[in-house]
């Protein structure tokens, strides 16, 4: 068997809005969201290998912090895509340059996931389509299947209800403050709001629409009301996901930077770029 290799953008999210309209029976809320794709993120590199191993490899990490490799989603999904189609033979060598923060709302475990399931069924010649990898994809994550999708998307249900958008091109400033959220905290807390009625694509751009986790966040983790409040300078600040990472919008790359230019040196920060759609391939090198 010749062995094979290719490189792939695991690509960063914003939620431009989440609102939580209820919790369900099995434990999940039903939301709405809006996902806005990043052209930044984790890139993984993939090696089919015939000896029917699944190895993760870390090669570099910006993030400044442990990145567990034994029970990381990475693995998962290729252990899942192996037993969706009865294959135990098929094996590869997977290698992960860490960008995007953990617990940081930017969907980083989700997208490497997702770029996995992606990645192997090209390289394993497996033929499954997109719908029914973002079928697999549920089973890891609740934000998986948009990221498997390749696009940015109006998202309900617990995330994985998705219809395509086409937002306009805006350039963002992403900042992590130095703690780590627990998205099972926030979800759990007796303070969340989760009755917000649902709206349209029309009540979000005209500005009717919010983070119904902020409020949370930010009192359980004063880091992040700290960094909202100092983004708040440049314009409306955002939460994505549960936190902790925040961000704003701008009409251009040079006002982003000036911005980054000027974070404290106690916060990490990039400036990316929205994107509507990603090409299959989502080639990194």
């Amino acid at each position: 068997m010749q062995v094979r290799a290719n490189t792939w953008l695991a690509p960063a999210k914003l939620n431009l809005f989440l609102h939580i309209m209820g919790r369900r029976e099995d434990g999940y809320h039903e939301l709405q969201t809006l996902f806005q794709l990043l052209d930044v993120g984790d890139t993984l590199r993939f090696a089919v290998t015939p000896r029917g191993e699944l190895q993760l490899h870390l090669i570099a990490n910006s993030t400044g912090q442990l990145v567990p490799l034994a029970d990381n989603l990475i693995l998962e999904a290729a252990r899942l895509l192996r037993d969706h189609v009865g294959n135990p033979q098929l094996g590869a060598e997977i290698q992960l340059e860490k960008q995007l923060p953990m617990g940081g709302g930017l969907g980083g475990g989700s997208s490497d996931a997702a770029t996995t399931l992606l990645a192997l069924n090209q390289l394993w010649e497996l033929g499954l389509t997109r719908q029914e990898l973002q079928a697999l994809g549920l089973q890891l994550g609740a934000d998986v299947p948009v990221f498997i999708g390749g696009r940015s998307a109006w998202g309900e249900g617990v995330g994985e209800k998705l219809e395509p958008v086409k937002l306009p091109t805006r350039w963002y400033l992403v900042i992590t403050p130095n703690c780590l959220v627990s998205t099972a905290r926030i979800f759990g807390h007796e303070n969340l709001t989760r009755n917000t009625q649902a709206i349209k694509m029309a009540d979000f751009l005209a500005g009717g629409s919010r983070n119904d986790c902020e409020s949370v966040t930010r009192n359980l983790y004063p880091e992040v009301d700290k960094a909202l409040n100092w983004l708040s300078k440049y314009g409306p600040a955002r939460m994505t996901g549960t936190g902790a990472s925040v961000f704003a919008d701008f009409p251009g790359e040079e006002p982003a930077r000036a911005a980054l230019s000027a974070l404290p040196d106690c916060w990490r920060g990039f400036v990316a770029q929205g994107v509507n759609s990603l090409e299959p391939s989502r080639d990194a090198t």
